[in-house]
């Protein structure tokens, strides 16, 4: 461990065979944050951003809320958030124009996923001269001092080359992270490597054999630095040693799981054998990468995070909610009822597994809050109509209050024309990151910050 005075670093680590484990905001840590502090409005806790993303639109009319300001009534398919009233916004009226085709014609679907987060107009090719533009998490993500800046994650796995929509790259569909223009940054869909990158031998450079002994023991992290975390909680108060104990318990768990996803056969598709890593029901894969973030947010690892629940285009079926349609052929629905209401329970399932994850931030205790409480998480994505294609009036919900600087609890809805990218201007600003602009951006957004 390094111990700085009679405080720990935020830095403290637990080190052992081949691993090392940060740890999550302890009180004893508090000291050391006085700077912190100062520039986050008092608070002791780092502000993370997270941004949660859904593919292929939604059902609109199942989305959207009744009433403005804070007297509005959840719709259908937000339900499953209403009991987080007090911690979320609902925004209505955010445009994606550069997602629209701009004389290129068909590619809605790589438009929304290369332009969601980067407000910039992406180049028709299939070949190795994609361009797109920087995204806001990465320009968050460059002003990050942690061991990792920013997280990409996903629960579909897809190629980046070739024609994926209409004459546009795949790296387009797969991506909503841009670390420069040119560069995607697809994200990882295997539980078990973003384990080992947040908490595995991979960042120690260990060799190969160390490595090897590793999985072949399947050792716990936690069995590993275990001494290490005994002498650690002989060290801190009462507080801090519950702390300890919920966040490595929490690790464990997440270990657990990701074993069982190993050891357990497909069997929707007994021919195949399941991913390494990948559980095979959809809702506990989904769960699993938001418990991954959550801890690697405790840690303090990274403050930034994306998350695609699913590729533009995605053709996933759910067969566990009785839809058994491939879900991009659906929201082409020419009006249909039938499909509409599947394309519907798509969106209320999608939103269930999200609460999941607020409700485990809004239970995590970080600081003198909850993690959710110091962070700004954004769910929706770059399409509003699938049928139609349309970029305009997104579906957006804002949660967390962004410690102390975003006021939640109401409706807003934004003039015509509005661009997504002022909402990433004005959390980016909260971030103390000033980019002079983001894609198509115009300024920054009004009422985030109170009625």
């Amino acid at each position: 461990m390094i111990i700085t005075g009679k405080h720990l670093s935020r830095r403290t680590l637990l080190r052992g065979f081949g691993s090392a484990l940060a740890l999550p905001m302890l009180d004893a840590m508090v000291p050391a944050l006085g700077a912190a502090a100062a520039t986050n409005g008092g608070s002791t806790a780092p502000l993370r951003l997270a941004f949660t993303y859904i593919p292929n639109g939604v059902n609109y009319a199942a989305w959207k809320p009744v009433g403005e300001g804070a007297n509005y009534e959840f719709s259908k398919t937000l339900k499953p958030l209403e009991k987080y009233r007090d911690d979320l916004q609902i925004l209505t009226g955010l445009d994606l124009h550069n997602g629209n085709a701009l004389g290129d014609g068909g590619g809605d679907h790589a438009r929304a996923g290369a332009s969601y987060l980067t407000g910039v107009h992406c180049k028709k090719t299939t070949g190795a001269d994609i361009k797109g533009g920087v995204s806001a998490d990465q320009i968050a993500a460059l002003q990050m001092k942690t061991r990792l800046t920013s997280l990409e994650l996903g629960c579909e796995d897809s190629r980046t080359v070739g024609n994926c929509d209409s004459g546009f790259s795949c790296a387009y569909t797969n991506s909503i992270s841009w670390r420069t223009p040119t560069m995607p940054m697809p994200p990882e869909t295997n539980p078990r490597v973003v384990f080992e990158r947040l908490f595995g031998a991979d960042n120690l450079k260990v060799d190969a054999a160390t490595k090897a002994r590793r999985t072949l023991l399947r050792t716990s992290i936690l069995d590993v630095v275990g001494e290490r975390s005994k002498q650690l909680m002989g060290e801190v108060g009462p507080a801090d040693r519950r702390k300890l104990d919920e966040y490595m318990t929490g690790v464990r768990e997440v270990e657990r799981r990701i074993q069982m996803a190993e050891s357990t056969p497909n069997k929707f598709t007994p021919s195949m054998e399941a991913p390494s890593g990948v559980p095979v029901e959809f809702a506990e894969y989904a769960k699993l990468m938001f418990d991954l973030q959550i801890l690697a947010f405790q840690a303090d690892l990274t403050r930034v995070s994306t998350f695609m629940i699913g590729r533009e285009g995605s053709v996933r079926t759910y067969a566990e909610i009785g839809v058994a349609d491939p879900h991009h052929p659906i929201t082409h629905h020419q009006n249909r009822a039938d499909f509409l209401e599947k394309v519907a329970k798509i969106n209320l399932f999608h939103v269930q597994l999200f609460s999941y994850y607020v409700e485990k931030m809004k239970a995590t205790q970080d600081g003198d809050g909850s993690l959710l409480d110091h962070s700004m998480v954004i769910y929706g994505g770059g399409l509003n109509d699938g049928n139609r294609h349309q970029h305009e009036n997104l579906p957006t919900v804002l949660l967390g209050r962004g410690n102390g600087k975003l006021k939640p609890g109401r409706h807003t809805v934004y003039p015509e024309g509005t661009p997504m990218t002022n909402l990433y201007m004005s959390l980016l600003d909260h971030m103390d990151v000033h980019p002079e602009m983001i894609g198509d951006s115009s300024g920054k957004l009004a009422h985030l910050g109170g009625l």
